[in-house]
Parts: structure tokens; sequence; C-alpha cells
């Protein structure tokens, strides 16, 4: 009965020991509020609006001791990438370049960063949670703060004025030439909200959507002996065949079954398919979500 007891209490000190550590204790309750975008619809009036560009990269926010993913997991930066941030709550994306989500995904998962690969990573801030006034005073704030801190890889998000509809069309097309992502509006007079909210709206030439993987389609002529197409199925159980933007990597190693797909297309067809859809990425879970969209 001795033994039994003195295992009993070893078990319990070995417990106790694994809450108290770090991995464990910087798991919060819940995930971090946060102000998601509608769509951008035509009979917006883009004066009262501040514009940017839409990076393609992980959400994430700083609140003020530590770096979470959206879903609440902590983000395993490396100690001198936050050190110096400002002691206030941040918004932002972490963000590598166009064309490099895949990259930066890579980097921001490893649970031992490697700073070779973080010496390339930045923090692009676009908002202050809970921070007062409207929008516009909030840019100020922002940029006070980043001036301030001087972290190289931590930046503010660069904000304009538009005047016309035209005028924003003619920066979307230049940014979409440049290989970026799209355009974010947020109104210059919105106070700080959370939740899917039109003060943010998003401008993309396309779609983007989220579908799981149900089967394998094989390939023929140059991918025979490789997978030719996913077979994906949408939340309403509409099924449909996404090929095209797969990589020769993964028609060798497709996601398993189950694998959460983030793809794009132009519209949805008369039978609520998706025309013209393209792999995009796969759905990533860090302890939290790495989704791209604001």
């Amino acid at each position: 009965m001795a033994g039994l007891k003195r295992s009993v209490s070893g078990l319990w000190l070995v417990l106790l020991a694994l809450a108290s550590h770090p991995l464990w204790a910087d798991v919060p309750a819940t995930a971090p509020a946060m102000l998601l975008a509608e769509v951008y619809e035509a009979n917006i009036d883009v004066t009262q609006y501040w514009v940017s560009e839409k990076y393609d990269g992980v959400r994430a926010q700083w609140d003020g001791q530590t770096l979470r993913f959206r879903g609440g997991g902590v983000v395993p930066a490396p100690l001198w990438f936050t050190q110096n941030f400002p002691a206030v709550p941040l918004d932002g994306e972490l963000w590598i370049g166009r064309m490099q989500f895949d990259l930066l995904s890579a980097t921001v998962r490893r649970i031992e960063p490697l700073d070779s690969e973080w010496r390339q990573v930045r923090y692009l801030i676009f908002e202050l949670p809970d921070a007062a006034g409207d929008f516009s005073s909030r840019i100020q704030q922002m940029h006070a703060l980043v001036t301030q801190a001087a972290v190289p890889w931590l930046q503010l998000v660069e904000q304009s004025r538009t005047v016309n509809r035209d005028t924003l069309m003619q920066h979307l097309e230049r940014v979409i030439r440049s290989e970026g992502e799209g355009l974010m509006l947020h109104r210059a007079d919105a106070p700080y909200l959370t939740g899917r909210s039109d003060v943010l709206l998003k401008l993309k030439p396309w779609q983007d959507a989220e579908a799981v993987v149900v089967a394998y389609s094989p390939g023929k002529r140059k991918y025979r002996g490789m997978t030719g197409a996913l077979t994906m199925e949408m939340p309403d159980g509409k099924r449909f065949q996404l090929g095209s933007g797969l990589s020769d990597a993964l028609r060798r190693q497709p996601p398993p079954i189950g694998t959460r797909i983030t793809y794009r297309y132009q519209q949805l067809t008369k039978n609520g398919l998706p025309r013209f859809a393209r792999y995009l990425r796969i759905r990533e879970d860090f302890q939290g979500s790495t989704q791209p969209d604001q």
C-alpha cells in the first residue's frame, strides 16, 4: 500500500510539473478576438476608407507579452524577434513576401525556430486592439509605436486614401500585376471592433473558399502514377475535382483524406460549383489558425 501511495504521489508531482511547463501555461482558454473583413461591393463609397495591400501571410496578434496565432496558440518565434515589441496589443500579419506563403508557413510552425529563417520574417501591423479613437487616429498611434520601437522587422502596413472607384481599381491592378493578393479597405471613422464587420473590406479579383479532400483521381499521361486531381467536398456536400495548381510534389504525395484545403475560384456555376478552381494551400493549424484572410 505504501508503494502505491508513493507511486500516486510521484505521478501527481509529474502532472503538476507538466501543468506549469510553458508549453501548457501559454495555451489560452479562448482565441483572441479579431476584426474580420466582409467582401467589397461596388456601391461602397471608397472615399470613406483607408486602403492597403492584402498580405498573404499568417495573422498574428501581440498581446503586449506574447505573440499568438489567430486560433490562440503561441507563435514559436525566437525570443529576439519580439523582445523589443511595444508593451501594448498589436494586430497584424507575419509575412516574408509575395508568393512566399509556403515558406512562411514552414518557418512559423517550426517548434524549434531557426534564426536564419526568422530573419526573413516581418510583422506587419494594421490594427491596435482596444485602442481609443477612430482608425485614422489609430494609424497615427501605430506609426508612433513602430518608430519608437525601432525594430526593423516590426513595420506598419502602408495606408492610403483613394478619390474614386476607378482609382481604387487601378491600385488593385498594380498590386495584382506584382503578384499581390488584393486590397483591404478600412473605414477611417471606425472605432476598434471585433468580429466580422463591413468597416473592414477585402477586394480581390477572385474568391477563396475551403473544402475537404475525400478522394483522389489517378493521373494520366505525364501524371501517370501520380494524383491527377483531388476530389473535394464543400460544406454543403457538393463535390468537385481540384487539379489545377497542384505541384508535382503534391501529386506524388497528396494531402491525406480529411485535409482541409483552401482553393481559389472566379465564380460559382448555376449548380453551385466553383468555376476555374485552383489549389491554393493546405489549411493548417498551429495551435491556432494560419488563415490569410483578414
